[in-house]
């Protein structure tokens, strides 16, 4: 039916089936059927064909409005989906806690710059969250932090960026623990309860036969951290963090035996983001080189 809307847009603004055909590239008799075929489909006639050349109806001219406004929309809804018109629109991305924290201000930043008709809008959750916003089109793109090996669950998209491995933090003044057995029963600071790392770290401790005492569930590193460096408790960070902020506070890294924590940073998407495309790729190259680097 578009196509018939289009040779009567067509017709209105050349004059004549004739001009209309030589635009749309048919022949006069071909137009007149799309033409035809609209009115039947309609139920209404839109030419006065009594006169030479056939001229609009009132209702006709009502109809080319609204026929006009609906060609736009189509031209508008092919944009959305085409990875080669310029990316426009929100792009809606999540972040897991553990990758949220200041560094994700370049990427976000040039990505604004580099597409000033894009619109961000982020949201920081549990990893788990995420994945179900993703699954409800309510998220178009996700950075997180996967146990390796393991992808996100079907039918999402999982591009592994880079590696990170999680290290456990204490304060300096509790001197340097390094048995599971010396750690047994003490307090720690760490993700609420439904982070894979907080889950899997106890897991280690359950196996090594030592218990743990959470003492704080917050989910800012920074809060974190510093909540570790004031003695509350013991603490689970990525490596990368603590090579950046750990020597700015009196806190040291302990591995106990047998503890290997390592987790893939990835990018998880739901399917084509068709004019986002682009903008996604660029967000993904962005956070690659700054985790690298």
């Amino acid at each position: 039916m578009l196509e018939d809307i289009n040779a009567f847009v067509e017709f209105a603004e050349a004059g004549s089936v004739a001009r209309a055909a030589d635009r749309l590239c048919r022949t006069p008799s071909a137009v007149t059927r799309q033409i035809q075929r609209l009115e039947a489909s309609l139920g209404a006639t839109l030419l006065n064909r009594t006169v030479k050349p056939p001229r609009l109806t009132p209702l006709g001219a009502r109809v080319l409005e609204q026929a006009r406004e609906l060609l736009a929309r189509a031209e508008a809804l092919k944009a959305i989906t085409s990875s080669v018109t310029e990316p426009s629109g929100l792009l809606r991305v999540g972040v897991s806690h553990a990758l949220a924290d200041g560094t994700l201000a370049g990427p976000v930043g040039m990505l604004r710059q580099r597409f000033p008709k894009v619109r961000l809008r982020l949201l920081s959750e549990l990893t788990g969250n995420l994945f179900e916003r993703l699954l409800k089109g309510e998220l178009d793109v996700a950075a997180v932090l996967l146990p390796e090996g393991q992808p996100a669950p079907f039918p999402l998209q999982t591009k592994v960026i880079s590696t990170d491995r999680m290290l456990i933090v204490q304060p300096k003044a509790h001197g340097r623990k390094s048995t599971w057995s010396q750690l047994d029963g003490k307090s720690w600071v760490l993700n609420p309860p439904g982070c894979t790392l907080r889950a899997a770290l106890l897991d280690t401790m359950r196996k090594a036969g030592v218990s743990a005492t959470v003492s704080a569930e917050v989910h800012n590193m920074h809060l974190q951290l510093s909540l570790i460096a004031s003695g509350y408790g013991l603490g689970l960070l990525p490596e990368r963090f603590i090579r950046r902020e750990g020597s700015k506070l009196a806190v040291r890294t302990v591995a106990p035996k047998g503890f290997d924590l390592r987790m893939a940073i990835a990018v998880v998407r739901a399917g084509s983001l068709g004019a986002l495309e682009r903008t996604a790729d660029d967000f993904e190259r962005e956070l690659a080189a700054l985790l690298v680097g």
